[in-house]
């Protein structure tokens, strides 16, 4: 289906769209900032990983990555940190993915929309101001806002929830399997952003 000409189904009364990767191009500069990051620690992360992992929290990708390397890590709030610092540095880099921008774009005044990412929230904050889109959305979900995270679906729930809108009548768009798996849980239409491209 052409992202551009992307119609609502009927019965569709809420839109729910992940950010890194999704609304915003950031995935290349997240990675760069991981790996600058974790190099001191002794930890690797290939990009294929990385992606694997998408829609995880900072903190807890911090603790699967050191287990698995075998490294003791004390300071996971200060790595957590560190990293979205680095990322941060590279924000005015950050592009739309224009194909997803335009159906927000397109039904912000139609449905009401909400963004759910597995980012902390100032970051997510700060991308969305970046390609300037907060005003778009009613909410914002972040990593603090649930206990859980992808792939369970309480980010999703959670901002169903703040939209006042039924889970069965959401739509989400990601770009990530965990992502997906946290949509179907949640009893919502997902919607593979993939396929569309960057432009």
């Amino acid at each position: 289906m052409p992202p551009l000409r992307w119609t609502a189904p009927e019965g569709l009364r809420g839109l729910i769209f992940d950010c890194d990767g999704t609304l915003a191009d950031t995935m290349p500069a997240h990675h760069r900032a991981w790996v600058a990051m974790l190099a001191p620690h002794g930890i690797a992360f290939p990009e294929p990983r990385f992606y694997a992992m998408g829609g995880m929290p900072t903190a807890q990708i911090i603790r699967v990555l050191a287990k698995d390397a075998g490294v003791e890590v004390r300071h996971v709030e200060a790595m957590v940190q560190e990293k979205e610092r680095r990322f941060l540095l590279e924000l005015d880099a950050v592009q739309p993915i224009a194909p997803v921008i335009a159906i927000a774009n397109a039904y912000r005044s139609v449905l009401p929309m909400a963004v759910a990412s597995g980012g902390q929230r100032d970051v997510v904050l700060r991308t969305l101001d970046r390609l300037a889109v907060r005003s778009w959305f009613q909410t914002v979900v972040a990593a603090e806002d649930t206990t859980r995270h992808k792939p369970e679906p309480d980010v999703f729930l959670e901002a169903a929830r703040r939209l006042g809108v039924a889970p069965a009548a959401c739509a989400v768009f990601e770009d990530t399997e965990l992502g997906l798996e946290a949509a179907r849980r949640a009893g919502m239409l997902g919607i593979d952003v993939r396929p569309w491209g960057k432009t």
